[in-house]
């Protein structure tokens, strides 16, 4: 029997993600991703965990693990909550276009929803069975990750080693469209595409130059152009980069894509796509280099099994809890392509990832870190 929504409180679940997201933490600010490393590192140990801290790799943030021993005290496989502290917003986001502030049932603030709401989901539901006496059938790990907004290029591994030491993984990413859970998730797939020009004044001689600039604008026409929405494959182009002064004509662009693909077969058509585009252009060079890579999640029967458990617990609560494969990556890609039975999208509602208008619904914290107390509790 799932424990009852008094033993939880919103607001005070809602007040200490607000004290999260008032902690700027963008992946690139190793120093502000360290600082809710610290938080986290705290909160673990105030509930008796057993706290380990890997330093970070190639100037990401740290690495924070929390280890709750089984009832027999054994550290044998368990379970692995898996949450990122990292953010996409800048620091200033706070104090320009998203403070912390609460609206009715919203609350607003950069990472709120992706994802310092699922990793408070993930403490309180800890702490709530520990207040009620009520243990784990399992050891329970709590992973940390200071770097999955880039795609995890320094704690992919140690994900992976993670994983591969447990019986099952719960993400408490935010809940995916129609308040679903994440049973699957599309491969992601980065890239960096890269002209190289000639240079000219441009105000004297701008027809011996060859500009980077004008045949990347090309390029990112013709990336985005093979979008296929009804097919679930996408392009985009994020970051562009080019030129030193106005009156120079540029030598060097650079611009950042990521790709989406629903399938391996898809995921290897995108990488040909983009490969083919290396070559010449207008006396410009064209590079492609192949980025990090999140792996295709399929839904197996181990994922699907630990589905049907929690929308058993669902049902008890009063969810009526659905489920499907999505794009948008996490490190549940990752354990989930290993076939380590996963169960994502299991943390707070609301809207607006990635955006100024992120936001959670206060109203879905009780529901949801029920749920995820009792997918801690009774699996085994």
């Amino acid at each position: 029997m799932p424990l009852t929504a008094d033993a939880f409180d919103a607001e005070t679940i809602a007040g200490d993600i607000a004290a999260w997201g008032a902690v700027e933490s963008p992946t690139t600010d190793t120093a502000g991703v360290n600082r809710m490393m610290d938080l986290a590192a705290d909160a673990l140990s105030g509930l008796g965990a057993r706290v380990e801290r890997l330093d970070g790799i190639d100037g990401y943030g740290d690495v924070v693990k929390g280890h709750f021993a089984g009832p027999d005290g054994a550290d044998a496989p368990g379970v692995l909550i898996l949450c990122h502290l990292d953010t996409v917003h800048p620091v200033g986001t706070l104090d320009g276009p998203l403070p912390i502030r609460r609206e009715g049932d919203r609350l607003y603030g950069p990472g709120v929803y992706d994802m310092k709401g699922g990793g408070q989901l993930a403490l309180h539901a800890i702490g709530a069975l520990r207040s009620a006496g009520r243990a784990p059938r399992l050891p329970v790990t709590v992973m940390f990750t200071p770097d999955e907004e880039v795609g995890s290029p320094s704690s992919r591994a140690r994900i992976e080693a993670e994983a591969r030491r447990h019986t099952c993984v719960l993400v408490p990413e935010p809940l995916k469209m129609g308040r679903k859970v994440v049973t699957g998730r599309h491969a992601i797939q980065r890239f960096e595409l890269a002209t190289y020009g000639r240079p000219a004044h441009a105000g004297l001689t701008k027809k011996s130059g060859r500009s980077a600039i004008r045949v990347m604008a090309r390029l990112i026409e013709r990336v985005e152009a093979m979008t296929d929405d009804d097919r679930g494959l996408s392009y985009s182009v994020g970051i562009v980069q080019g030129g030193t002064f106005v009156n120079v004509v540029p030598t060097v662009c650079r611009a950042e894509v990521l790709c989406v693909a629903p399938s391996d077969e898809d995921l290897e058509e995108i990488k040909a796509n983009m490969t083919a585009l290396a070559g010449e252009e207008d006396g410009v060079e064209i590079r492609i280099d192949v980025g990090v890579t999140r792996p295709v999640f399929r839904p197996h029967d181990g994922t699907m099994a630990l589905y049907d458990t929690a929308k058993a617990l669902a049902a008890e609560i009063g969810i009526a809890l659905q489920h499907g494969q999505f794009g948008g990556g996490s490190d549940g890609n990752f354990t989930g392509a290993l076939e380590i039975p996963t169960l994502d999208g299991l943390g707070v509602d609301g809207d607006g990832a990635h955006t100024f208008e992120e936001h959670l619904l206060v109203s879905s914290l009780v529901p949801r870190c029920r749920l995820l107390a009792a997918l801690i509790e009774t699996l085994e």
